[in-house]
């Protein structure tokens, strides 16, 4: 029986320290979004296979599990861990690099990354969305992408703690 090999996808989670030497081989335009993504569901994968057709490559940076506390999100979130999270998140097709933060906003990251695009989802005004002014100053876009399927992670808990 062989041995089975270890899932390429991994590769695709970042190290903090290893984060311009990755962005240096990766595709542009770069489009860079964020979140906890702390239970995948559709609106999720829907929405990052939307923003990665808005570039070449798409970073995803997810808050670290003690970012997603101070979110206020709730006494027991995250669910998942935050290795579990960006694991799941670079076993998708349309996600380039995925790194985590531990600040309360990604600013620091997107001046790190200094992604073309910017992109959050539907519920994020333009003038909202965190590095939109940056990125626009060194001449990328912002958008929010509207959803096409209403789903949140908090309506999900909910449904599942009133069985």
């Amino acid at each position: 029986m062989r041995p089975f090999a270890a899932p390429t996808f991994e590769d695709k989670i970042c190290a903090p320290e290893r984060l311009a030497e990755r962005i240096a081989t990766l595709q542009r335009p770069l489009v860079f979004t964020n979140g906890c993504f702390d239970i995948l569901h559709r609106g999720h994968v829907t929405y990052l296979a939307q923003a990665h057709t808005l570039g070449a490559s798409l970073i995803v940076g997810v808050n670290t599990d003690a970012s997603v506390k101070r979110l206020g999100k709730g006494f027991d979130r995250p669910i998942n861990n935050q290795d579990d999270r960006m694991t799941v998140l670079a076993a998708l097709e349309s996600v380039s690099l995925v790194i985590g933060f531990d600040e309360d906003t990604p600013l620091n990251l997107i001046l790190a990354c200094k992604p073309d695009v910017l992109v959050k989802g539907g519920d994020w005004a333009i003038t909202d969305i965190v590095g939109a002014r940056e990125v626009l100053s060194w001449g990328g876009t912002v958008h929010s992408i509207p959803f096409l399927h209403e789903r949140s992670t908090t309506a999900t808990l909910s449904k599942i703690r009133s069985l």
